[in-house]
């Protein structure tokens, strides 16, 4: 299944590290377009989530930021939106 992902993040430090990070865990840039990312899974929804939200949450603490919401959709599922939580040090699941 394709996954799309997009994100939203504020004072990102260090983007190359960002990008380099996703890029490893084959999430790679949509060219010609700013923080929006692709990819291919074979596992089921809850997986694909759970991998997400850990690539992307790794990338992020690696690179330093400020804050951060992100969007994904795998396959025909709908768009799931999240918020970097830095309270709790997690992305919280919020509604669209």
């Amino acid at each position: 299944m394709k996954v799309l992902l997009i994100v939203d993040v504020e004072g990102l430090k260090e983007k190359v590290v960002f990008e380099k990070h996703l890029k490893k865990e084959g999430i790679t840039p949509i060219a010609e377009e700013e923080f929006a990312y692709e990819g291919e899974t074979t596992t089921h929804l809850f997986s694909t989530r759970a991998f997400i939200l850990e690539v992307v949450e790794k990338g992020l603490k690696k690179s330093g930021f400020l804050t951060c919401k992100m969007m994904f959709q795998v396959g025909e599922n709908e768009m799931e939106a999240y918020l970097f939580n830095h309270k709790n040090d997690t992305f919280e699941q919020i509604t669209l």
